[in-house]
């Protein structure tokens, strides 16, 4: 008996899992195209939990290949239209912005996959709230990215990038950086690898907490400078002032705030005198002494505060951001943002003599940027 019952169990073995390889085999492809595929198009892809991969290919159409199943909204045979299903995803268009929803699947007990073939100049927003691998292929639209956990890979990049996960590692391949297309990476736990091209144009912002900096660039190429206190900095042994974005002032800046300095020092110093003229005066009249200190008091505070109002207003101004063009589409806020990270050690400087800004920071791992 128990010799038969463990050779049923065998037979029936290979048989359960073929059926459930079969299940999970099962996928199905769902296509959409753009209201407007003269103009780049932008696809908003949130997910519960699961794997993500975006291909940019020659098309005019977005296809979307899933095991999970596709609300389409029509009628059931029994007259019902589905609203919305634990094991489905939406997948929507309207003026030119294509969405999956799959955010409603059960990321907590489930996962789902999905990829998908796009346009090359599609803009690709991600939203993964529990988490999985992501991978960009191909893309020359903008790229923003926010995970949970998970690696992220981006390969044959052209666009600008917002990339930030929790816990992961983030590994990108830029194949043309373009001006006006800045490149942000930060991961809380993870080592970030960039690949640019050798003549790549750039301002770099490099940091990390816990890891290295380190790069494969010549010294002639990728010339860095260590930062010191905030609005100060230290180069090759010479110092000046440097704006808020680490660049150094000019000659003519530095100079408008050291006479705006001088100016203050020298109104804190003339109430410094209206202090010492009140304490003298105090073995006169006790109550004249104390409106001239406090009188001091207030120049004292007025002068700094100017002194800060004149160092401030001797800086440079940011240029405004560029109107953005009637047709643009604004993209989507994350839901879970990163942290911001400060303090560790950090590297600017520029590539090849400056261009786009490329910011990667990250809490524990290395930064690297490499050659592609």
């Amino acid at each position: 008996m128990i010799r038969h019952r463990l050779t049923r169990s065998v037979l029936l073995a290979p048989l359960a899992l073929l059926l459930v390889t079969g299940v999970r085999a099962e996928e199905a492809t769902s296509t959409i195209k753009f209201s407007n595929p003269s103009q780049p198009g932008t696809i908003k892809i949130s997910l519960g939990r699961g794997d993500l991969h975006v291909q940019g290919t020659d098309t005019d159409e977005v296809a979307v290949k899933s095991e999970a199943n596709t609300q389409d909204g029509k009628q059931r045979k029994d007259g019902l239209r589905v609203i919305s299903a634990a094991s489905s995803f939406a997948l929507t268009e309207k003026e030119n912005v294509i969405t999956l929803d799959a955010a409603s699947l059960d990321g907590a007990k489930s996962n789902a996959d999905f990829q998908l073939t796009v346009p090359r100049n599609t803009m690709v927003v991600v939203q993964n709230s529990w988490g999985g691998d992501i991978t960009c292929a191909g893309i020359s639209g903008d790229i923003e990215i926010n995970s949970m956990r998970g690696e992220i890979q981006l390969d044959d990049i052209a666009g600008g990038v917002v990339v930030g996960t929790m816990n992961g590692e983030i590994r990108a391949t830029i194949s043309e950086l373009r001006e006006g297309k800045p490149l942000s990476f930060t991961s809380m736990n993870g080592e970030v690898v960039l690949r640019v091209p050798e003549n790549t144009r750039a301002n770099v912002r490099l940091r990390t907490q816990n890891g290295s900096v380190l790069t494969d660039f010549e010294e002639s190429a990728l010339v860095t400078k260590a930062e010191a206190a905030p609005g100060f900095t230290s180069h090759r042994g010479r110092f000046g002032f440097t704006s808020k974005d680490g660049k150094v002032l000019t000659a003519e800046i530095q100079d408008a705030i050291r006479e705006a300095t001088q100016l203050s020092a020298t109104a804190v110093k003339e109430a410094l005198e209206a202090v010492k003229q009140g304490l003298e005066e105090a073995r006169l009249n006790t109550d004249e002494a104390r409106r001239q200190v406090d009188k001091a008091r207030r120049d004292i505070d007025r002068a700094r505060r100017d002194a800060d109002r004149d160092q401030q207003a001797a800086l440079p101004k940011p240029p405004a951001p560029p109107a953005p063009p009637k047709n643009a589409v604004t993209p989507m806020a994350p839901k879970l943002p990163i942290p911001t990270i400060s303090g560790g050690k950090l590297v600017t400087g520029t590539l090849n003599g400056g261009g786009p800004e490329i910011s990667v920071s990250t809490m524990n791992g290395d930064v690297v940027l490499r050659k592609k």
